[in-house]
């Protein structure tokens, strides 16, 4: 399996370069430990200072100040996938949502057939973001103190559940083509030729949203490209409030993980030094 290879790039001066370096240390243990055995996937996940100078092959995930609607996935003129990842105190749950999309479907293309969520609809074509149906914080979990995202499985396309099957990776998606609250999910539907969601951004229960065909065209633009351009991400594309109890968990956290790395980075240099006194 050749490996993608994705580099974090911060175009913002917000961010410190360390960090950038913590979110992608944890970015790249999410990949190889829980995305690759479920997805069947690998990448690197790298740093690079800017944009020139990364290698060809590599597809950038780039932090912004303002991503002025256009947060979320793109392809560029050869189609090759890019994400744009507004600066915020939660930035990594939105680059961990775009790192995982981004290996799970590159072209932004990849569909998956089954009975629609809609009653009065027949068999429809789910596109496969592979974070959308669980993106909200509150499923979201921390690696070495970073706050990355929930993400589904393939079972989560299964025509029905299953003893023992595993719908997300934390599990807080419990059967086939379920939202919870704060995601949601999207589709074709072949008749109609019109890309349909189901969301739950508000209220008590998931609601329908049409959103027609106007603009979408498989030769021009990518579903995944189609779906993000009509939708709002509540609290990943503009960061999380302060208020946000998950973020408040995850910056207790990230300080715990800092102070355990500090304590083993200073023996390191205690050793190094030791063994260079003595030469």
């Amino acid at each position: 399996m050749l490996p993608v290879h994705v580099v974090l790039v911060s175009l913002t001066r917000q961010t410190d370069p360390q960090d950038v370096s913590h979110v992608a240390a944890a970015l790249q243990q999410q990949v190889l430990r829980d995305v690759a055995p479920i997805w069947a996937v690998t990448a690197t996940v790298d740093v690079f200072p800017r944009l020139r100078g990364i290698p060809a092959a590599y597809w950038p995930v780039a932090i912004v100040d303002d991503v002025k609607n256009a947060a979320g996935y793109h392809q560029d003129a050869l189609g090759r996938p890019y994400a744009l990842v507004e600066y915020s105190d939660s930035w990594s749950l939105t680059a961990s949502h775009e790192v995982i999309e981004m290996l799970c479907d590159p072209l932004g293309r990849r569909v998956a057939s089954g009975r629609s969520p809609k009653r009065d609809q027949g068999q429809v074509e789910f596109l496969i973001e592979a974070c959308d149906p669980c993106e909200a914080a509150t499923f979201a979990y921390t690696i070495n103190g970073v706050l990355v995202s929930d993400f589904i499985t393939p079972h989560y396309y299964d025509p029905r559940t299953t003893t023992g099957a595993r719908y997300s990776f934390t599990g807080s998606v419990t059967r086939p083509r379920e939202i919870l609250r704060g995601g949601y999910v999207s589709w074709w539907e072949p008749q109609s030729n019109h890309v349909w969601q189901q969301t739950w951004f508000s209220g008590d229960g998931p609601a329908f949203r049409d959103l027609g065909s106007g603009g979408f065209s498989r030769a021009e633009l990518s579903l995944r490209e189609f779906v993000d351009r009509e939708t709002e991400h509540p609290g990943l594309d503009h960061g999380l409030a302060e208020s946000d109890e998950t973020l408040a968990g995850a910056r207790v956290a990230w300080q715990g993980a800092n102070g355990s790395g500090d304590a083993v980075g200073a023996r390191f240099e205690e050793e190094i030094e030791r063994l260079l006194g003595a030469t």
